[in-house]
């Protein structure tokens, strides 16, 4: 088996070419739910929703969120009666929110996805990183806000001095899933708010130390793929580098992979990583993404 420990976002570019190498059915996929909220009434859990869409051929790939070909007729009806609403949530996306939301009057976070996965048709396991309800704060040089409202309402435009969140307890089943690996690999998500939170749970690091893992950097040079990791790593006072990556997953990691312009920094990482390498990290077309998967997975 192999596990993915995923955001929203840079990793499930990677399950795509992971898929081409893996069965759906040996591949379990933990998804960060830190900035799991509700929003127009609706339980809105977008990173294990843009793994859902990845792993059942329907995602957005324009702003890999929600799914490809939606409409937006609630969403401007609302805007038209005077509602402003925070997420712009599509028509089909939000009918799966809706069966979320009224699943988990019965259900845990990691059941009901289980019977979302099944009514998708996908075949790989797909974990919650907990049912646990989460808080996240952004502390900026504007006050603290929200995860939502710092990145939708503020474009992420603020300064960040630390970002703040509850720890919360991993699942069961995601720590059976990462003990009966045999190779887990740390996806190219926002190391702090998307990673950093599933390896802070209690017993995930112990269980990692005693898997192999391959960690993919979510920096190229100084600067992140997208979205405002950066600006989050400054504010825990870690290097904007893949360097400072490795250091974050320095207790675990036994393999970590970097992007063919950052040569420079691999005898530094070699130092506390016992493998590097360098190779295409930027996943533009499903042939890079194939590529990198089977480096990964040594096939």
């Amino acid at each position: 088996m192999i596990t993915v420990f995923s955001g929203g976002t840079g990793t499930p570019k990677l399950l795509q070419g992971i898929r081409s190498v893996v069965p759906d059915d040996e591949l379990n996929v933990v998804v960060n739910t830190l900035e799991n909220d509700y929003f127009s009434g609706v339980y809105v859990s977008a990173d294990v929703d843009t793994v859902l869409y990845t792993m059942c051929d329907l995602i957005n790939e324009d702003c890999w969120y929600g799914r490809r070909d939606d409409t937006f007729h609630t969403h401007d009806t609302l805007k038209e009666l005077g509602f402003d609403e925070e997420l712009r949530i599509g028509d089909k996306d939000r009918a799966l929110k809706i069966q979320k939301t009224l699943l988990l009057r019965d259900y845990s976070l990691t059941d009901a996805v289980k019977i979302q996965c099944r009514n998708l048709g996908i075949k790989a396991n797909i974990l919650p990183m907990s049912d646990e309800e989460s808080n996240v704060s952004i502390e900026t040089d504007m006050g603290s806000m929200s995860f939502h409202d710092f990145l939708i309402k503020e474009g992420a435009q603020p300064s960040v001095e630390k970002v703040v969140y509850d720890n919360v307890q991993a699942t069961s089943e995601v720590l059976s899933a990462i003990e009966e690996s045999d190779h887990v690999i740390i996806g190219p998500s926002n190391p702090v708010t998307s990673i950093n939170p599933i390896i802070s749970m209690s017993g995930v690091k112990d269980l990692l130390e005693s898997t192999y893992v391959t960690g993919v950097s979510p920096i190229i040079g100084c600067e992140a793929f997208s979205g405002p990791a950066g600006k989050f790593m400054r504010a825990e006072n870690v290097e904007v580098s893949p360097v400072g990556v490795a250091k974050m997953y320095s207790d675990f990691l036994d393999h970590y992979i970097i992007n063919t312009t950052d040569d420079k920094y691999k005898c530094s990482i070699k130092e506390f990583i016992p493998e590097v390498s360098v190779e295409n990290i930027i996943l533009k077309t499903l042939q890079d993404k194939v590529n990198l998967a089977r480096k990964i997975l040594g096939v």
